[in-house]
C-alpha cells in the first residue's frame, strides 16, 4: 500500500496537477486532519495489509477474475476482456474501499460509521463491514435514489444500517454528501466517514485510489497470464466521482501507450441539460471540500446532474480525473441514458452478463473507438445489475 510516485497521482498536499486539496469549514479540520496524520503509516503498517489482504481474499472473494469476453469481441472486432468486480461479494468494486477505510477507522478507535451512497452499492458494502466490524451505521441516500435503488435500501437495512433519506436539492448523491458532511461536522470525535469515491478533501480520493488500485495491480498479473504482456492498449472505465476508474487505472497511469478511456454519463444528451458529463459541461470550482470540474452557473451554483444511473449521477468529477482530462492523459468520452441501456442488453444477449448501469455507460464506449484486429481492451466491470432489474423491466415493458 506504499504510495506510487506519478505526476499523475496525489502530492503531498493531495494537489493532482492543479486539482484536489482541502478547502473546508474550520469545522471539519479535526476530523480531516487526524485522517491526514495517521492514513499513510496505518495503510503501510504490516498489520494493515495483512488484514487488508487477508479480507480481500477471503471475505471479497479477490481476485476477480479477467474474463475474455468472445461473443462481444466477435462484435467489434478486436479482443475485449471483462475486469468482474461484479463478481465481488456485495455486487461491485466498492467493497474494496470500503474493507480498508473500516479497518482504518478501527485503528483510528471510532465506533460509529456514516457514508453516503447513490445507486446504494457503496451503502451496501459500507453496512456490510459495519456488521462484519460490529459498529453502528448510518447511511445517507437522496431520496430520488431511495425510490430507484429499492433492492440495495432493503439490504442496507437487512444488514442493519440506519438509511437517512436527503430531501434537498434534486435528493441524488450531492444531496446526501450534504448530509453525510453535516453529520460529521456534529459527531467529530467518535464517527468516521467512509467516503465512496475519489472525491471530498485530502487525503481521501488518495486514500480510495490507493485502496482501489487492486484492481489495476490484478488486471497486470492476469493479463500477462492470458496474453503473455501486462499492459492492454485500453482500460475502460465508468466515470461519476470515479473510484472504480482510478483503480482499473492506477498502475497504468504513466505507461503512455495504455489509453485510459473514462466514460461519464450523458443522460438525455450533453446538450440538453438533462446529464452528468462534467468534463463537457463543467469548469474548474470547489464541491465537497475538494477544488476539481464540476457542473456550475455562470455565477457559481451547482447544477443539477441528471443519469438513469444513481451512481454516475453527480456534478463533479474526481481531482485525479480533472487532471488526466486537463492533461489529455485521459480519453474522456459520454454515453447517455439510451446508449447505455443498449450496452447493457447487449453484454446480456452476447455474454449472459447483466451489468449495472453504472457500468453499462463503460460498455456503451465500445461503440465510440476504432479498435485495431489485435488490440486488447480491459473493459472494468464495476457492478452487477440486480440493483437495476426495475429499470431494464420498465425498458423491456416498453418495448
Amino acid at each position: 500500500m506504499k504510495q506510487k510516485k506519478s505526476k499523475y497521482l496525489a502530492d503531498n498536499q493531495g494537489y493532482y496537477g492543479e486539482f484536489g486539496g482541502a478547502y473546508i469549514p474550520e469545522m471539519l479540520m479535526h476530523n480531516v486532519e487526524e485522517l491526514r496524520e495517521n492514513y499513510e503509516e496505518i495503510m503501510e503498517s504490516e498489520e494493515f495489509k495483512s488484514e487488508y489482504k487477508s479480507l480481500l481474499k477471503d471475505y471479497v472473494g479477490r481476485p476477480s477474475p479477467l474474463y475474455f469476453a468472445p461473443r462481444l469481441s466477435e462484435q467489434y472486432k478486436t479482443n475485449i476482456y471483462l475486469k468482474r468486480e461484479d463478481l465481488n461479494h456485495t455486487g461491485s468494486h466498492k467493497v474494496n474501499n470500503t474493507v480498508g477505510q473500516i479497518l482504518i477507522a478501527k485503528k483510528l478507535g471510532k465506533k460509529r460509521i456514516i457514508a453516503e451512497t447513490g445507486a446504494g452499492q457503496h451503502g451496501v458494502a459500507t453496512a456490510t463491514v459495519c456488521a462484519l466490524m460490529g459498529l453502528e451505521c448510518v447511511v445517507y441516500m437522496g431520496a430520488l435514489d431511495i425510490s430507484r435503488q429499492a433492492p440495495n435500501v432493503a439490504r442496507m437495512k437487512m444488514l442493519g444500517a440506519e438509511v437517512k433519506a436527503a430531501t434537498c436539492g434534486n435528493q441524488t448523491l450531492k444531496d446526501a454528501t450534504n448530509e453525510a458532511i453535516r453529520d460529521w461536522i456534529n459527531n467529530p470525535e467518535d464517527t468516521f466517514y467512509i467516503i465512496g469515491s475519489v472525491v471530498g478533501p485530502h487525503p481521501y480520493p488518495n486514500m480510495v485510489a490507493r485502496l482501489q488500485s487492486v484492481i489495476s495491480e490484478e488486471m497486470k498479473v492476469q493479463l500477462e497470464e492470458k496474453t503473455g504482456k501486462q499492459n492492454p492498449d485500453y482500460v475502460v472505465a465508468c466515470v461519476g466521482g470515479g473510484s472504480n476508474a482510478a483503480g482499473a487505472f492506477y498502475h497504468f497511469l504513466d505507461d503512455e501507450d495504455v489509453k485510459l478511456v473514462a466514460v461519464e454519463a450523458a443522460g438525455l444528451g450533453n446538450e440538453t441539460g438533462e446529464s452528468a458529463a462534467t468534463t463537457v459541461l463543467g469548469e474548474t470550482g470547489y464541491i465537497h471540500g475538494s477544488k476539481t470540474l464540476l457542473m456550475q452557473s455562470d455565477d457559481g451554483q451547482i447544477t443539477e446532474p441528471y443519469s438513469i444511473s444513481a451512481g454516475l449521477d453527480y456534478p463533479g468529477v474526481g481531482p485525479i480525473h480533472a487532471n488526466l482530462f486537463t492533461s489529455s492523459r485521459g480519453l474522456f468520452k459520454s454515453a447517455t441514458d439510451e446508449e447505455a441501456l443498449s450496452a447493457a442488453f447487449e453484454l446480456t444477449s452476447l455474454e449472459g452478463i447483466i451489468p449495472a448501469l453504472e457500468s453499462a455507460h463503460a460498455l456503451a464506449a465500445l461503440k465510440k473507438i476504432d479498435f485495431k484486429p489485435e488490440d486488447v481492451v480491459v473493459v472494468n466491470l464495476s457492478g452487477r445489475g440486480d440493483k437495476d432489474m426495475e429499470t431494464y423491466i420498465n425498458v423491456m415493458e416498453k418495448d
